[in-house]
């Protein structure tokens, strides 16, 4: 590792909290900030440190609370920056791209590869949940959530749903936000009656849920067989 004077930063191997990380995981420190770096490198966009986190912790590659203190190091190495106008967001120094470029193939490929897709997914996910807002009020008798379906610059739709209890307030929203565009597509054949389209969006959702269904099992096999 590179810090900010120009010297080498060696670490020994294994030398962080293993708790929530799965077999195949990131288990030093420096392995954790050549992770960092490399999704940085890779992903060629700003990120947040809560989202480098996220994307780290959901896949299990290394534990929550070494990630976020590897993160912090790499700020005080200057190996990463915040951007001028927004200090929320980072981006690789010259020093951090060094360490990407340098160190990255010392990580698996798989753990490579997982980083990748996880931190294009979740950048996705917030881009569609910044451009298709939800807003949860409180009322007398529960919740009203209230969701708008993105054209751009218009709303193409915007409607309330009511919701007995704040947890099925915040379940709506989690799941409005998993496709909004296809609700969308679905509100419309339903309303012009277009059934050839209602058929295609329906058959593209259970093709979904098959999916979603057999990694999950993948999941849980792969996870038995590594004890």
């Amino acid at each position: 590792m590179i810090t900010k004077d120009g010297d080498e930063m060696t670490f020994d191997t294994f030398d962080t909290f293993d708790e929530g990380i799965n077999y195949g995981g990131v288990r030093s420190k420096n392995e954790i900030r050549t992770l960092i770096c490399y999704l940085f490198h890779s992903i060629k966009k700003p990120m947040d440190k809560n989202t480098v986190v996220e994307v780290i912790q959901n896949k299990g590659l290394a534990n929550y609370f070494e990630t976020s203190s590897c993160f912090d190091d790499l700020i005080f190495h200057k190996n990463l920056e915040p951007l001028e106008d927004d200090k929320k967001l980072f981006r690789l120094t010259d020093n951090g791209v060094m360490v990407a470029e340098q160190l990255e193939n010392t990580l698996p490929l798989t753990v490579r590869e997982k980083a990748y897709t996880c931190a294009l997914e979740l950048l996705e996910q917030k881009r569609v949940e910044k451009e298709n807002a939800v807003t949860i009020t409180k009322s007398d008798k529960g919740y009203n959530v209230n969701c708008h379906i993105s054209g751009g610059d218009v709303d193409l739709v915007s409607f309330d749903i009511y919701a007995p209890d704040s947890k099925q307030a915040k379940l709506i929203k989690k799941n409005f936000h998993k496709n909004p565009e296809r609700l969308y597509k679905l509100l419309i054949a339903s309303l012009t009656k277009n059934e050839d389209m209602i058929e295609d969006t329906l058959t593209d959702l259970k093709k979904e849920i098959q999916r979603k269904k057999r990694a999950n099992s993948g999941n849980s096999s792969n996870n038995r067989s590594a004890y």
